[in-house]
């Protein structure tokens, strides 16, 4: 569910542009990126703080 609420976000943006998606547990830690990347979107940034919150910045591609 995680990603449908990134992708949602992802294809409001044009090409190029990038998006700040904040997450909170292991599996969307893990899927989010990969499935961005299937998807053609490129992975700027993966931070995880002390609070266990990950910050994935991400561009949009095509």
């Amino acid at each position: 569910m995680t990603f449908v609420r990134t992708r949602l976000a992802l294809d409001r943006l044009a090409p190029g542009e990038t998006l700040l998606v904040v997450l909170k547990g292991e599996e969307p830690r893990t899927n989010v990126p990969r499935t961005a990347r299937e998807q053609g979107h490129e992975v700027l940034s993966i931070e995880t703080g002390d609070d266990g919150v990950t910050r994935l910045r991400l561009r949009r591609g095509r």
